[in-house]
C-alpha cells in the first residue's frame, strides 16, 4: 500500500474521532455560560465540523507533500 493511501486512511479514521471529542470537550465549556442548551449544542457541532475540516485538510496534504520529501534520489 502506497504512503499516501495510509496517510488518508488514517485521516479519514482519525478525523472523525477528534470532531466528536472537539464537540464534546466544547458542549461541556459552553453548557455552563449558555443558559440555553440549543445554543451551546450549535457553538459545538462547528467546533466539531471545523476540527473535521482541518484535521481532513492537514492530512490531504500531508498526504501530497510527504511522499515527495521521502523520496529517494
Amino acid at each position: 500500500m502506497e504512503l499516501r493511501h495510509i496517510i488518508l486512511s488514517i485521516a479519514a479514521i482519525l478525523s472523525p474521532l477528534a470532531a466528536i471529542m472537539a464537540f464534546l470537550i466544547t458542549y461541556d465549556g459552553y453548557k455552563h455560560h449558555y443558559p440555553e442548551k440549543g445554543k451551546a449544542r450549535k457553538k459545538a457541532f462547528e467546533a466539531g465540523i471545523f476540527t473535521l475540516a482541518f484535521f481532513l485538510a492537514l492530512g490531504s496534504l500531508l498526504a501530497i507533500i510527504l511522499p515527495f520529501c521521502l523520496e529517494k534520489n
